[in-house]
């Protein structure tokens, strides 16, 4: 039987947890207000990480090239913090990536939106009565 939670997944969930308490309590610039980390997905050989983030206000990725940049120069403190409390032999490295899903969600969201008011615009008119 597969093990269904397996390793990597639970150093995935334990970096981004980490990596949130880091970005609200121990980073200070405001570039990094309202970040929030939505995943963390770890290599199998535990030597990389990609970290997914969104920002609130930005639905794109190069809108938020700027707070990358800004956790791709902290990943090397973010990485020394980490190893201070985890009791991992190595902390993978971490690499920043902007998630889109959310202002993906957002437009999909809009989409329907737009089209069940359409859909009940047309079903208003179809059972309206004519006047003769």
């Amino acid at each position: 039987m597969a093990k269904d939670y397996t390793r990597t997944q639970r150093i995935g969930d334990f970096l981004q947890q980490e990596l949130a308490r880091l970005l609200q309590s121990t980073l200070s610039d405001p570039r990094l207000k309202m970040v929030s980390v939505t995943g963390v997905d770890v290599s199998r050989d535990l030597a990389h990480a990609k970290v997914y983030f969104t920002q609130m206000g930005v639905d794109d990725a190069e809108s938020a090239a700027a707070t990358a940049a800004v956790l791709d120069r902290a990943s090397g403190f973010l990485r020394s913090e980490i190893a201070r409390t985890a009791t991992l032999r190595t902390v993978p490295k971490l690499r920043f990536c902007f998630d889109e899903s959310v202002g993906r969600g957002r437009h999909m969201e809009a989409l329907i939106r737009t089209v069940r008011a359409a859909d009940t615009q047309s079903s208003d008119e179809q059972t309206a009565p004519e006047d003769d």
